[in-house]
């Protein structure tokens, strides 16, 4: 019995899904020889087989040019092919060349080319992809205008998601969750918001849903809030998925609650890398250095093997606690036992667990030892780490070469100005403030956020805008007494010099 052109077709996907290219060019051989290269299932699957399995697109590009009648599949294929591989600007040229030989066009043409904008985040192609959705009448599909508000998002838009959203004839929970991702991400408390016109409107969340709301939650830190979609969750009884599970950790462990998230950790009956990396980091953060080192034993001992994030985050607990011992230890067995090969990031942590210690000739020993050229968080380390412990060679050395690698980096001179203050060196000081504002550098105004009453209340370091503004500075002037009482705070005057920057 002789295959036909659905056989070839089949055959083709089988080897797109194992990755087969060799056994996928064979059928491409036999399919020719049988004379099925005019058939545009067999050319469409062998253009989709090349764009998975090769290691560039020429030979899927090389089929399309071949194909003599192209149809909607064809030009789709090939979109999709480089925007999966990463080449949104390949993807779009192809796009490009449809709408110009005025190709058929379905809902996954745009949705594919939606995607590829999306990922090179040019929102002025992204405008000219929704103005020929409506052009050519898809404005009323849901899938395209979910992929549409989800560009808009990946954007970093504020206004033009909302837009979208209300624009919308049909909505599903697909858009809801788009909507409520996209704003965790922009401005969490407005995805709050939009969680809780969803739940009133009748539609249930799913665990897509409460992992957005849950990253909301946790950063900006409102634990009565946290609690409330915990007890959605378990009503839902939804408690006892792995990945929700990892977030409430986390959650917990960014409001402060970090027995809430030991309680969920030792109620699951199921435990990842992620789990036991999100409870060592919540310990680490709280100073239980004690804590981090004894889960991460537990972990090694249970099976699972550390990766580089999860040393990263005991190496921080170490530092933070000052088990320097410890996490050194820790720092040798990750490159001999596990064959993790260090990067910039973790050289900064073994170099800051140094320098908390007192131990900057060792930290900036190993910093000259490094394979690859530091960076600036390494050297930042070092530059802090010099500060505590009044080292003014190596704290010259630290800021010249971070002044090098980050020259229009506010962050750099502010960490210096502070160390020239807390010396007394105010000429210096005073000359390292005059460059930043000769070079109009001002560094982005950190805010912070407190929950009180169920109300989040936002400010700015040196706020004067308030209806309790007086108040609050009265506070503020009682408690910097009792610290200065306390002998907490040995540089504060050091850092009230940067209220005016907002630094």
């Amino acid at each position: 019995m002789e295959p036909n052109a659905f056989t070839f077709s089949s055959v083709l996907k089988a080897c797109k899904g194992m990755g087969a290219l060799s056994c996928g060019a064979l059928v491409h051989g036999s399919a020719v020889k049988r004379g099925m290269q005019g058939s545009i299932y067999v050319e469409n699957a062998l253009m989709d087989m090349y764009a998975t399995c090769c290691a560039s697109m020429e030979d899927a590009c090389i089929v399309f040019d071949d194909i003599r009648e192209k149809n909607d599949v064809s030009w789709t294929t090939l979109i999709t092919g480089f925007t999966h591989r990463g080449d949104g600007y390949g993807g779009l040229q192809f796009f490009r060349q449809m709408l110009l030989e005025e190709a058929e066009l379905n809902p996954f043409s745009f949705s594919i080319a939606v995607r590829a904008c999306a990922s090179i985040g040019s929102h002025s192609f992204g405008k000219q992809i929704h103005s020929a959705v409506i052009k050519h009448g898809f404005e009323s599909n849901l899938p395209v205008m979910n992929s549409i508000l989800d560009m808009y998002c990946r954007f970093g838009c504020l206004s033009e998601p909302n837009q979208c959203f209300h624009e919308m004839s049909e909505r599903d929970l697909i858009t809801w969750n788009t909507l409520i991702s996209g704003y965790e991400r922009l401005d969490p408390r407005e995805s709050l918001r939009i969680f809780s016109l969803m739940d009133s409107e009748g539609l249930s969340p799913n665990c897509f849903t409460y992992s957005s709301v849950i990253s909301a939650c946790a950063n900006i830190a409102v634990l009565n809030c946290g609690e409330q979609v915990h007890g959605g969750i378990i009503r839902r009884g939804l408690d006892k998925n792995l990945a929700l599970a990892n977030a409430l950790i986390d959650m917990y462990a960014k409001c402060g609650s970090i027995s809430n998230s030991h309680k969920i950790f030792s109620e699951m009956s199921d435990r990842n890398l992620v789990s036991w990396t999100s409870m060592i980091i919540g310990y680490g953060a709280h100073g239980y250095g004690k804590e981090a080192v004894e889960m991460f034993d537990k972990m090694v001992k249970s099976g699972i093997r550390p990766d580089r994030i999860v040393f990263m985050a005991v190496l921080s607990a170490c530092s933070h606690a000052g088990l320097v011992d410890e996490g050194l230890r820790y720092f040798e067995s990750m490159i001999s036992d596990y064959k993790v090969t260090p990067d910039q990031d973790i050289y900064g942590c073994v170099v800051d667990l140094l320098g908390r210690a007192g131990r900057v000739e060792e930290a900036y020993e190993l910093i000259e030892s490094m394979p690859f050229k530091p960076d600036e968080s390494v050297w930042g380390a070092l530059l802090g780490a010099c500060k505590a412990h009044e080292l003014p060679h190596l704290r010259k050395v630290a800021a010249q070469r971070l002044l090098e690698l980050t020259p229009n980096m506010v962050g750099t001179y502010v960490m210096l100005s502070n160390i020239y203050a807390a010396e007394g060196e105010w000429g210096e000081f005073a000359n390292t403030r005059k460059m930043m504002r000769g070079m109009g550098n001002k560094k982005e105004v950190g805010r912070s956020w407190i929950e009180v009453r169920n109300r989040v209340y936002s400010f700015v370091a040196g706020d004067k805008v308030g209806s309790h503004i007086n108040l609050v500075y009265e506070v503020l002037e009682v408690l910097i007494s009792h610290m200065k009482a306390a002998e907490h705070i040995n540089d504060l005057d050091c850092s009230i010099h940067d209220l005016d920057d907002g630094t």
